[in-house]
């Protein structure tokens, strides 16, 4: 799993100028591998599209990822023929391949993709885009399974869909309705920062990048679509499923450790209400409550169970040092993800550290009160025992939230408002006419090799991407 990020954050949401005229807004992407029968058809039919009814200036690219039939020859033809097309050539198969390798390179500040098919209504594309233009969104999908939605397909195609995106919503806690529809479309500034946390390079890349994009606090605006199942598809079901489910199972995994670098990403925009500090409001102080509650609840029942198990073969102070020790190592790992919101393992161990101090404050109050209550009765029943454990538990509780939030995690907060504050907004030439008279894109030429390291903290220059 790719844990590489900048370490910047990304820049406010700006609606792009009405005056932008001379480098594409739009560059919407046809991976396509052995597709010589309708790829001219398709492009054809989007590029009328686009000239009637998008008001701004486009682009259409033919990623091509290792065809072996005619598709490189009628890809160059369609690029020679028709001025706002351009033809990419791979070496190797790949949707993700291809979309990372056009997208990375783009110069457009809105880019998309969309199958070669055309299986959705073409009359969605600009609700899909708007948004990104806007500044309002940050990724826009395509939604087969909205209630507004007008699809047709086979069953089997229905329930394998449906059956995915519900195993999302419930291993990777996905909210997004359709991960799969071939209709999707992401900001340029976004892809720069998030394309290098993605690993897929086959039909996972959307999935997987959606997901990131979701934890990371990215927005994501749907677009119901009407939708027609191409019965000549020669998608691979039971495979793409397969691959579909060891990514998930993946992504899954890199979420649980923490070995995604997402905190950068998290709260990016400086135009975000949440960030609004007001006076004498600490921020988040309900969210982080309600979590601490939560965790605590559950804390205290993990820890009168290991009581009541270590209490069976050792007297009551030993039990309850050890039900504690353990307790609260569970508890500081739990209010440091779920409470407060720090992820990945940086002053992981510090965090630990400062947690043991507290639990010493509470082995203290706990104990002085078992001692206290051994001092007062002599040879006290097991409920009670409980009973007073509860009740120094409770006191205890309060004073460790005050710790935790203003000693052991204030560190984060410091982090979030330095990670909140908005990043130079990447600035595009727009006086530079984009140069259509060689459509061909060559992959082998040292200016576009895609593997080389990229300087993403660098402002963006359209000549330098093309």
């Amino acid at each position: 799993m790719r844990t590489d990020s900048p370490s910047d954050v990304l820049p406010s949401r700006d609606h792009l100028p009405a005056t932008w005229r001379d480098v594409p807004v739009l560059d919407v992407v046809i991976p396509v591998f052995n597709e010589e029968k309708d790829l001219g058809p398709c492009v054809l039919r989007l590029h009328d599209h686009l000239t009637r009814t998008f008001p701004y200036p486009f682009r259409i690219t033919v990623a091509d990822n290792a065809s072996t039939d005619r598709t490189p020859q009628v890809a160059a033809e369609l690029a020679d023929s028709v001025g706002e097309v351009r033809h990419v050539r791979l070496d190797q198969k790949g949707r993700g391949r291809a979309l990372r390798a056009v997208w990375s390179a783009s110069d457009a500040p809105v880019l998309a993709y969309m199958d070669v098919d055309l299986s959705t209504d073409l009359n969605a594309l600009l609700p899909l885009v708007a948004p990104l233009i806007s500044g309002h969104s940050d990724l826009a999908i395509g939604s087969r399974l909205a209630r507004s939605s007008r699809v047709v397909r086979g069953p089997k195609r229905e329930f394998i869909s449906r059956a995915y995106n519900l195993i999302l919503r419930g291993s990777l806690h996905a909210r997004f309705s359709d991960a799969q529809c071939g209709f999707k479309a992401i900001r340029g500034d976004v892809a720069r920062v998030l394309l290098p946390l993605v690993e897929d390079t086959g039909w996972f890349f959307d999935t997987e990048m959606l997901v990131l994009a979701e934890r990371a606090g990215l927005r994501i605006h749907e677009v119901p679509v009407d939708w027609v199942d191409d019965p000549d598809s020669t998608v691979h079901l039971v495979r793409t499923a397969t691959d579909d489910l060891k990514g998930v199972w993946r992504v899954g995994r890199a979420l649980a450790v923490g070995a995604l670098p997402l905190d950068r990403l998290a709260r990016p925009f400086g135009d975000d209400p949440r960030d609004r500090q007001l006076t004498g409001v600490p921020g988040g102080l309900a969210r982080q409550l309600v979590g601490f509650c939560v965790v605590g609840a559950l804390s205290t029942l993990f820890y009168l169970l290991l009581y009541s198990g270590f209490r069976t073969f050792t007297g009551s102070q030993a039990a309850n040092a050890l039900a504690l020790l353990v307790s609260a190592v569970a508890n500081t790992a739990a209010n440091r993800r779920l409470t407060f919101g720090v992820r990945g393992r940086d002053r992981a161990v510090r965090h630990q550290a400062q947690g043991l101090v507290v639990f010493g404050i509470g082995l203290a109050l706990t104990s002085g009160s078992l001692a206290a209550l051994g001092a007062a009765s002599g040879d006290p029943a097991h409920s009670t025992e409980l009973a007073v454990l509860v009740a120094a538990n409770l006191a205890a509780t309060v004073l460790r939230f005050l710790l935790l939030r203003a000693w052991v995690f204030a560190d984060r907060r410091e982090t979030s408002s330095e990670a909140t504050a908005p990043a130079p907004t990447p600035t595009y030439d727009i006086t530079h006419a984009h140069d259509l008279q060689n459509p061909a894109y060559d992959l082998q030429n040292p200016a576009h090799d895609l593997t080389a390291p990229r300087d993403l903290t660098a402002p963006h220059d359209p000549r330098n991407a093309r």
